[in-house]
């Protein structure tokens, strides 16, 4: 399990979590401001012992204004419900990258660039900061690279790192099972049910 420090880079330091997220709400000069999109940051509980940082806004998540509400949101909250988490006070969510990037050739939308992430990286670690979970959960390789700076979420899943006194660890994206609705051993809906219940254990084992 590797120490890593997250908090490296400068980046101007926020007193609270309100505070910062008035101040995304006022971004204009990030790299898809002129896309369109609305600001997407966060739902939960600020104090919860979970934070879940996830990839970036889809259409739904546009429309609403928040994380995962879209068929991935829906899958989310099955997995959660599976372990007795409720995502509303045992969890808190963010993205990775905070405007839906808009599709091309015919496409809403589209994965987030590498340039894209590392624009919005220092406001994502502002709110691991702020937030300060015990536990974080990264979905997808927006999020691991992100926040570990490397990708192949089939090789990352599954494992704890501990990153400045957290234990972290990388998880399948909920929109990747829907495709992938096999649960046979081995099977990515298989081995998120893996994870998931080892997060769980870590869970009960830090705090119960």
């Amino acid at each position: 399990m590797p120490q890593t420090d997250l908090f490296s880079q400068e980046f101007e330091k926020y007193p609270d979590l309100e505070t910062l997220t008035d101040a995304m709400m006022q971004m204009n000069n990030d790299p898809l401001a002129d896309a369109g999109t609305r600001i997407v940051i966060s739902r939960g509980n600020p104090q919860a012992k979970v934070l879940l940082v996830g990839e970036a806004p889809g259409p739904q998540e546009n429309i609403q204004g928040v994380p995962f509400v879209g068929r991935a949101g829906q899958m989310l909250e099955k997995i959660f419900a599976a372990v007795d988490f409720d995502s509303e006070k045992d969890i808190f969510i963010t993205n990775s990258v905070f405007r839906m990037p808009p599709g091309e050739g015919g496409k809403t939308f589209r994965k987030p660039t590498t340039a894209e992430i590392e624009w919005y990286r220092p406001y994502v670690m502002e709110i691991i900061r702020l937030v300060n979970a015990p536990i974080m959960l990264l979905t997808g390789n927006v999020a691991c690279q992100s926040i570990l700076g490397k990708t192949g979420i089939t090789r990352l899943r599954g494992q704890w790192n501990q990153i400045d006194g957290r234990w972290v660890m990388p998880i399948f994206h909920p929109s990747y099972l829907l495709r992938n609705p096999s649960k046979q051993p081995g099977s990515p809906k298989s081995l998120m049910w893996d994870d998931i219940r080892e997060v769980r254990r870590k869970y009960d084992e830090l705090f119960a």
